[in-house]
Parts: structure tokens; sequence; C-alpha cells
């Protein structure tokens, strides 16, 4: 079992946490950004071949729009399986499922796609991880953005969370985007906790969310593949080989 800390913003959180205590480990629970949701943004549909999604955010954002049922006719391209199975619970029926992270979607469109067929639009936040305009412009795309959510970073940590911290109780600390890993990096600092001396392990979703925390001298693992499962999978295998 590891007392692991929980960094998503909510719903994910939790929904991250029963998965936790599902395979007999202990959430804390400490969201390092809060979602906002923008109901008034125009999509800017016409003329589009395919939407972009590359947040769960993103469609839950979408759910609520006045125009998701304009928008549900349309193509998406989704950044993993969980975002994709979100879009079909939403109602899309074309889905295209990419491996995880917007890089590999950007080679995924590519190869699907074509320009001259019409502009893509890009369903996100305020805070784009990859630019996949920039990917997709390179090559003749015209990519379109509209955001309909913002994420507002923690300014502090929740009182259990801090406390576990401050103790050296916590074992692991789960990482799924760059952004929320300069968030805890800045916030570990600011309370004075998890030095990378005595910090817990930080499970990251990918490569990039490492790079954050490599130079500040945090212990880091990074799963197998850009996928929750995944993340869960590596802890598991650490806590069992640590009995």
């Amino acid at each position: 079992m590891m007392r692991v800390l929980v960094t998503r913003p909510e719903p994910d959180a939790s929904l991250q946490a029963e998965a936790l205590a599902a395979r007999g480990h202990e959430p804390v629970i400490a969201p390092l950004l809060t979602i906002e949701f923008l109901s008034d943004s125009k999509l800017g549909l016409d003329g589009v071949q395919a939407l972009i999604i590359t947040s769960r955010n993103a469609l839950r954002a979408l759910a609520a729009h006045p125009q998701r049922d304009e928008a549900i006719k349309i193509p998406v391209l989704a950044v993993g399986d969980a975002t994709a199975h979100t879009a079909q619970e939403l109602g899309f029926r074309e889905v295209t499922i990419g491996l995880g992270t917007g890089a590999a979607l950007a080679g995924l469109i590519k190869q699907e796609l074509e320009p001259k067929e019409g502009p893509l639009l890009h369903l996100t936040g305020d805070v784009i991880a990859f630019d996949l305009g920039a990917a997709l412009e390179a090559h003749g795309f015209t990519v379109r953005k509209t955001m309909l959510y913002q994420a507002a970073p923690a300014d502090a940590l929740p009182a259990e969370a801090l406390a576990a911290l401050s103790a050296g109780r916590l074992d692991g600390v789960i990482l799924m985007s760059p952004r929320t890993a300069r968030i805890f990096a800045a916030l570990s600092a600011k309370h004075g906790t998890a030095t990378p001396i005595k910090g817990p392990i930080c499970y990251c979703l990918s490569e990039a969310i490492a790079e954050e925390l490599r130079p500040l001298g945090f212990a880091v693992r990074v799963a197998g593949a850009p996928r929750e499962e995944d993340v869960l999978a590596l802890l598991d295998g650490e806590a069992a080989s640590s009995t």
C-alpha cells in the first residue's frame, strides 16, 4: 500500500482517488488546478472537417455549450483512450483515438487527414501543453482554436496534504501534466515541505512532466505509456517491490 497525493482537478481527482483505493492505496486529494467553463465562447464550426480534443475538460465544457448538438456531428480526434471514451459518451459517433500525447496526435492527423478538406478546430483550455497548431500548420493545415475553459492554479495545498508532506508521510505524488508539475514544485518550495531530499517520488504521465522536476532534484518515475492506467500500474509495481 502506498499513500499517494492526487493532484488532478475535480472531478478527475475523485475518480483517480477511487481507482487508487480500489488497488489498495491511500489517496490524498490535492487538486492543483480549478476548472472554470466558458459557456459563452463561439465555437466557429463553419467548414471544419474535424475537431481536435486534448482534454476531457473541453468535452465537459462542450456538454453544456449551446452548440453541443451541432458539434457532436463533426468527426473528432481525441488525444487518448480516456478522452475518446468521454467524447463517445457525449454523443460523438466518429472518434479517432490518439496514443496519449499531443505530438502523437499531430502525427496521426497528418497521416489520416488532408489539409484541402478544411480547417481543424482545437477545443482547448487557456493553457496548451503542446502546440498542435504550429505542428500541423507546418504541413499545410489550418488550425483554429476555441477556448472552452480556464484552469486556475492553486495558491496553497489543502491542510491534509500539507500535513502529510510536512511529516514525510507521503510515498508518492501523481502528476499528469507539465503545468501541475510546475505548480507542485512551486508550492513545495513555498510551504518548505517536499524538498527533493525528503519529498515523495513523483509518478509522471510522460517524460515532458518528468523534465520539469529532474532539474530541481526530485525523484521521478515515468509511466511506460502516457495513460492513467499505466501510471497506476507503475505505482502497483513499486508498491509490490517494496514489500
